[in-house]
């Protein structure tokens, strides 16, 4: 997700790869990083964070404690004259209370994006601490807003998001699974399948953005009565099929919930 960020702002324009600088503790992906994108590298997280106005953190959740400790020592003796950077975090699970315990006087966001960052379609959601001014939250939404849509929410409603739109493209990538299944069982050949249950998912998400109609009007404007698509939306309802998409909504609240106790 980190590299995602870091293409899609140079490729946004957001930022030029000479403003960007990542810490990595592998050379070789450090090299990889560089030569890729043309961003600055170290190996060193102290030197990186004291060097911006902005640190992104983009970590496994289990080293944040030791990222901390290695952190807090530098971040936490900057002379009142200097302000502090903003701190981005992408890590799933660590809520702002901790991230504030750790940091106390910094603006800190705590964000939720989805996999489609890596092609600038992402919907990211976005909870400031009490320290963000609307300047802080301002520049997130513009690097976010490089990578996909923006939201602002309270942090209480992260664990929602998590189930939604955190989740939600592996619900998505099940249903163009199952489309495509369908049409092979109907007989279609496989890349056709495929290509007509992609596009057709796809198509109907932009016609539904850019029209902005409700979900049930686009539904009942397709199904004809006696017809093709009400046959095959009343086997969707036999088989429970938005009870079971809301069920997973749920179920992935639920567990984001559990792990944000642990």
């Amino acid at each position: 997700m980190g590299e995602a960020i870091v293409s899609r702002l140079i490729t946004a324009q957001a930022y030029s790869a000479d403003q960007i600088l990542v810490s990595d503790p592998q050379p070789e992906r450090r090299e990889f990083l560089q030569k890729t994108y043309g961003v600055q590298t170290t190996n060193n997280n102290l030197t990186a964070a004291q060097a911006l106005e902005v640190v992104l953190l983009a970590i496994k959740p289990q080293i944040f404690p030791a990222l901390v400790q290695e952190l807090r020592t530098g971040l936490l003796q900057y002379s009142p004259a200097k302000p502090y950077p903003v701190l981005l975090s992408i890590l799933a699970g660590v809520s702002l209370s901790k991230l504030t315990a750790a940091f106390p006087h910094h603006p800190i966001i705590r964000v939720m994006p989805n996999t489609p960052a890596t092609v600038g379609a992402a919907m990211t959601a976005l909870a400031p601490n009490q320290n963000v001014s609307p300047q802080h939250l301002a520049l997130a939404k513009t690097i976010f807003q490089a990578v996909g849509e923006v939201v602002e929410l309270p942090e209480s409603l992260m664990d929602a998001v998590t189930g939604l739109s955190g989740s939600g493209p592996a619900y998505v990538a099940l249903m163009v699974e199952a489309l495509s299944d369908g049409g092979v069982a109907a007989g279609l050949p496989r890349a056709i399948a495929s290509q007509l249950a992609l596009q057709t998912v796809l198509g109907t998400a932009t016609l539904l953005q850019e029209t902005k109609i409700h979900p049930a009007e686009l539904k009942d404007r397709v199904t004809s009565p006696g017809g093709t698509t009400i046959a095959g939306v009343a086997e969707l309802e036999r088989g429970g099929f938005r009870a079971a998409v809301i069920n997973a909504v749920l179920a992935a609240y639920g567990r984001s919930q559990e792990l944000g106790k642990s």
